[in-house]
């Protein structure tokens, strides 16, 4: 395989896969606004995305990941939030999420990141133990809370 860090080309490639992920974590695929959302972050330089190709067909995707720039103030450098990762299920067990991620890590030491943070579910067994077994850590140090932001005032 090879990895590949995504361009504006490479929306019609990518979308089909974006909106299997946002369905395996329940979200509504949405087509139109995922390939939107994807050209946006793309377009703004607000993402990284790095596409797992096969070997043998460049248009045949492997899966992919996207990453958030962030900074740690307490640090005072950047952070990489891997916030998307995705396997299509005939390429899983191939290694394919450990290259996307070595990948991101090497760009993350490249622009002098002081950490990579990564979420999954917590039943999500499999994909934890994939960050485990490439130097992840569970954070005990600091609990993590969301505060949901909606149309109501």
């Amino acid at each position: 395989m090879r990895i590949i860090q995504a361009t504006l080309e490479h929306l019609d490639l990518l979308t089909p896969l974006f909106v299997k992920y946002r369905e395996f974590y329940g979200s509504l695929a949405y087509p139109d606004s995922s390939r939107a959302f994807l050209e946006k972050r793309l377009r703004r330089k607000e993402s990284v995305i790095y596409l797992a190709l096969a070997d043998d067909d460049s248009n045949r995707l492997l899966g992919f990941c996207q990453l958030y720039p962030s900074f740690s103030s307490l640090s005072l450098k950047r952070v990489w939030i891997l916030n998307d990762i995705y396997v299509t299920e005939d390429a899983r067990r191939q290694l394919v999420a450990d290259n996307l991620i070595r990948t991101a890590k090497k760009m993350a030491k490249e622009t002098n990141a002081v950490r990579m943070r990564v979420s999954t579910s917590s039943n999500n067994e499999v994909a934890q133990k994939t960050y485990e077994s490439i130097g992840f850590k569970e954070d005990t140090e600091f609990k993590n809370y969301v505060l949901p932001i909606s149309d109501e005032l």
